[in-house]
């Protein structure tokens, strides 16, 4: 089951030629990210944050074609492997059926002194209904 999280491209994502700046869609990478431990894991970040943190330790992106001011985008996100501390995500985003993003990374789970560790099995087990077909 992939969480889906709708992003309107607005003003402030776009350079002056009206399309999406590159690093404008990490932050809305993030903002899936961030959405998808909230509302789909029912682990918001202001909770998980006081103790502990989910950084990308790494990302690779692929931008197939431009997304442009007013396009209505569709994030989803599918669990790909859950490691001890780890978890890999793949992402796209699709405006109608034109894929404008491909992405896929890898969460670490750390403490609150930024090393890795087990996740907890509540968010382990929320993860795991998440998990996409990896065949």
């Amino acid at each position: 089951m992939a969480f889906e999280f709708p992003q309107k491209v607005l003003f402030k994502h776009c350079d002056p030629a009206g399309i999406v700046f590159f690093p404008r869609y990490f932050e809305m990478i993030n903002d899936c990210v961030e959405a998808f431990f909230d509302q789909g894991l029912g682990v918001p970040f202001h909770d998980l944050h006081r103790v502990s943190a989910v950084p990308t330790a790494q990302i690779k992106t692929q931008f197939p074609a431009p997304s442009r001011h007013g396009d209505h985008l569709l994030f989803q996100l599918d669990i790909t492997k859950i490691g001890r501390s780890s978890a890999d995500y793949s992402m796209t985003a699709r405006c109608g059926n034109e894929t404008r993003l491909i992405t896929s990374a890898t969460l670490v789970h750390v403490d609150a002194n930024g090393r890795p560790t087990a996740w907890p099995d509540q968010i382990r087990n929320k993860l795991q209904t998440f998990r996409g077909d990896t065949s």
